[in-house]
């Protein structure tokens, strides 16, 4: 899968920005605040509708502009499509080849990404939320499926958190409803926590050889903690698990007004060493285990979609010295993934590198090819 043309419109301080990529390493350069990670953002929106930066949003739209626009031309296994997101203040308009999608589940996986900022610290730092935000971006790109379930999920928990305010308000309202929604709220979450840990055991077999490409220190695992423990994950024991919490706890929940028990709550952690690493770990391990994550989800696209998808890497090589910097480029020239780059500057990286890149100038703004 390759990014081949995307153009911007009224798209933060883009008034109009045609750029062709190459299939390959496309390095962009310039001093901070000139744009670099704007585009990153662009082709973050084209490919999931939303930004992975948090809480700036209404700013995306150029200053005194209505709406803006973001663009591309993606190819996969010979075939074009041109995929269009529009966005007003109040309004996103999706399209594919031209024609309007209405459903976000149906406009997601027309390009895949993998994003790697230096915000992604929170990864490991943050709350539960961010990790959890972080699977479900990554397994909605994989299956629709996943994302289909996880809308549905989300809705029964909505309508039954409600629900149980109803109860607690009205002693004569039908508790057997509540039945009927928990029934189906197990079935959407058995699923999820299926498809997570499936998801985070493929992580864990790649894991370790790239962390030892970026940082050749330690033994490095991500644990999955859901908030309810399962012996296993068939079935019949989530059903039965979560059925026995519910019915145990329906006093409690009624008390909170809220769910309390569910894939809603899950987490993950960072084990180096058999030691968390949010705990015991420095900012660069962190860093560095972060990235690991990020690149060992190149080879689950492969396997599962066919195809790889587009590498994001934002100011990357602040976070890594000559030597690992130079292994972790020959690592993904080998891969013969489309990677789009930026930095501050190209020192230090070898020429063979930037001599087979594309090489795009920022500044102000403009973007030129070198």
């Amino acid at each position: 899968m390759q990014i081949r043309k995307i153009n911007l419109t009224y798209f933060r301080n883009y008034s109009k920005l045609s750029l062709s990529l190459g299939p390959n390493m496309n390095i962009f350069v310039g001093d901070n605040a000139q744009g670099k990670t704007n585009i990153l953002e662009a082709i973050t929106i084209l490919a999931l509708t939303k930004s992975h930066r948090v809480g700036v949003s209404p700013n995306i739209i150029m200053f005194n502009k209505k709406k803006c626009k973001i663009e591309g031309s993606i190819k996969k296994d010979k075939i074009i499509t041109k995929l269009n997101v529009e966005i007003t203040e109040d309004t996103k308009k999706l399209s594919v080849n031209n024609s309007n999608i209405r459903k976000v589940a149906n406009y997601i996986s027309n390009l895949n990404i993998i994003v790697f900022t230096p915000d992604d610290l929170d990864i490991v730092k943050g709350s539960p939320n961010v990790r959890r935000n972080l699977l479900n971006i990554q397994l909605c790109q994989l299956s629709r499926d996943y994302l289909n379930t996880y809308n549905e999920y989300n809705k029964l928990l909505k309508t039954r958190n409600e629900y149980l305010k109803i109860l607690f308000n009205n002693s004569i309202a039908d508790v057997n409803y509540l039945d009927i929604i928990t029934e189906k709220l197990i079935e959407k979450a058995i699923i999820i926590y299926q498809k997570r840990k499936e998801y985070i055991d493929c992580v864990n077999l790649h894991l370790n050889d790239y962390f030892q490409c970026v940082s050749s220190n330690g033994d490095l695992k991500v644990c999955y903690v859901p908030n309810v423990s399962f012996e296993d994950y068939e079935y019949e024991t989530i059903r039965k698990r979560l059925k026995h919490l519910y019915k145990k706890n329906y006093l409690k929940e009624l008390n909170y007004g809220m769910t309390i028990y569910g894939p809603h709550r899950d987490d993950f952690f960072f084990e180096l060493q058999g030691n968390d690493l949010k705990y015991f770990g420095s900012q660069g391990q962190q860093r560095l285990a972060i990235l690991s994550f990020k690149l060992s989800e190149i080879p689950i696209f492969q396997d599962i979609s066919n195809t790889l998808p587009v590498l994001l890497l934002d100011d990357i090589f602040s976070e890594l010295d000559i030597k690992r910097r130079n292994k972790l480029l020959k690592m993904i020239n080998e891969r013969d993934i489309q990677s789009i780059i930026t930095t501050t500057d190209l020192k230090n990286i070898q020429k063979k590198y930037i001599e087979n890149a594309y090489v795009f100038h920022v500044k102000d703004g403009f973007v030129e090819r070198r």
